[in-house]
């Protein structure tokens, strides 16, 4: 029974030389190739790290190259504009044209633009249109985001759904039957029927945008705020109003700005009191090239100062919600 019993338990014995050679063997190429690899000062390094330079650098040229086309796509006929804008209304009839600093500098052009009539009472009415619009919209899209953002209520998701669905409706589909209502009701061209149609427009992406920031501050905050002796309200006035103003000057600035390009609904609901978009949209056919570019001008450059005002709001907005 011993002799029996010999072979099974010598043969672990028997396969451990195989196993033990195999582990040596791995071991060996390990070493094989850890010695093959070159050092880090060797010329075959170098050239690695030269190759990796060469191909971040085509990276980092592409990369400005693009952005330096969508800039001059950009401001190439913003630049245009105003050279035009900003010159003699010959220099502006003049084929082929320049650009500043190659044209003289005027303001006749302007000065021509502002004395047409009706320009200066459609700069006003669009001013106010679109201030209203912001007003409006602003106060109304500041609850209905505060709600989507911290309520659970049935129907919500449908309540976003029908809201953003109303910017799938093209514009002509509103206007028409608003203007034949606005004409029963005896509101027809006026800038404050105009500005209610501007707020319809606006309020699907303003609230969109001032819910996602009131989403974006911890309801953590209100309750700490509440713990402390502070009501609901007094907890979002002091707590959450001054983290979400970034957002809601952004909504703000929207607002504002499609209230002031908007041209359809403005030149389909006036007639009398145009703002400034249909105005010049109506008088294009029989406009000379000089009106045309400084009406450009007029319509553009609000919409940019705008813009450079409120850019630190956006910033900060955009480093809160991404935080």
């Amino acid at each position: 029974m011993n002799s029996t019993a010999s072979p099974t338990a010598a043969s672990p014995t028997a396969a451990s030389p195989g196993l033990a050679s195999g582990a040596a063997a791995n071991v060996n190429t390990a070493a094989d190739t850890a010695l093959v690899l070159p050092p880090l000062d060797s010329p075959e390094v170098a050239e690695m790290h030269q190759r990796m330079r060469r191909r971040a650098g085509r990276g980092r040229r592409l990369t400005y190259v693009v952005a330096a086309l969508i800039a001059a796509w950009i401001l190439v006929p913003i630049y245009f504009v105003f050279s035009m804008a900003f010159t003699t209304q010959e220099t502006v009839r003049s084929y082929p044209k320049n650009f500043l600093p190659f044209i003289p500098f005027s303001t006749d052009t302007m000065r021509f633009f502002l004395e047409s009539e009706g320009v200066l009472r459609g700069l006003w009415n669009s001013i106010v249109v679109a201030l209203i619009t912001l007003v409006l919209s602003t106060l109304i899209s500041i609850p209905a985001g505060y709600a989507i953002a911290r309520y659970l209520f049935r129907g919500r998701d449908l309540f976003r759904l029908s809201v953003l669905a109303v910017r799938a409706f093209p514009i002509v589909v509103l206007s028409i039957p608003l203007a034949v209502l606005f004409l029963r009701a005896g509101v027809f061209d006026s800038l404050y029927s105009l500005a209610l149609m501007h707020t319809a427009l606006a309020l699907p992406t303003s609230i969109l945008v001032v819910s996602s920031v009131f989403a974006s501050v911890p309801y953590e905050l209100e309750e700490a705020g509440q713990v402390f002796g502070a009501t609901p309200f007094q907890s979002f006035r002091h707590i959450v109003v001054p983290l979400v103003i970034p957002g809601i000057a952004a909504s703000g600035l929207f607002s504002f700005v499609l209230s002031w390009n908007e041209v359809f609904a403005a030149a389909v609901l006036t007639l009398d009191n145009r703002t400034l978009p249909a105005l010049v949209l109506a008088s294009l056919a029989n406009s000379p090239d000089a009106f045309q570019f400084a009406g450009s001008f007029f319509l553009m450059i609000p919409s940019i100062v705008f813009m450079f005002f409120i850019r630190r709001y956006l910033f900060n907005m955009w480093g809160q919600v991404t935080k």
